[in-house]
């Protein structure tokens, strides 16, 4: 199949899977006689499963590294159970991290709410951001 053919079943561009192609992410096809690219159907699938690799978060690294493993005749699944396991906590974390922000920022405009610039003297910058004095 040609490269073009490939990538609009696959929904994107020629660019992206000659991009795939010098990344190790897809083998370099066989040529035509003509010199065209030739992917076979497989290519299809492997492109799918960028995607939904991409969808799910991994980077395209780590999605070259589990394409290694079935590459070499294994099943990545433990493989691919860390990496969703590692990207988990990173997103647990992350919200955790915005909850807190989220919490300053409500505290933060509770006192932009209550304060009169009129009181704003002193040696403070801004008594919103910085909070009341203890």
């Amino acid at each position: 199949m040609r490269i073009g053919m490939l990538a609009a079943q696959a929904g994107i561009s020629a660019k992206t899977v000659r991009f795939y192609e010098e990344a190790g992410l897809l083998p370099a096809p066989p040529r035509t006689s003509a010199g065209y690219r030739d992917y076979p159907e497989a290519a299809a699938a492997r492109l799918g499963f960028i995607r939904d690799a991409q969808t799910a978060g991994l980077t395209l690294a780590e999605i070259r590294g589990v394409l290694a493993i079935r590459d070499n005749g294994q099943a990545p699944c433990g493989h691919v159970t860390d990496l969703i396991d590692e990207h988990l906590a990173r997103i647990e974390q992350r919200l955790a991290e915005l909850d807190q922000a989220r919490q300053a920022l409500r505290e933060m405009s509770r006192r932009a709410h209550s304060t009169d610039p009129a009181d704003c003297t002193g040696e403070q910058v801004c008594s919103i951001l910085a909070g009341p004095a203890g």
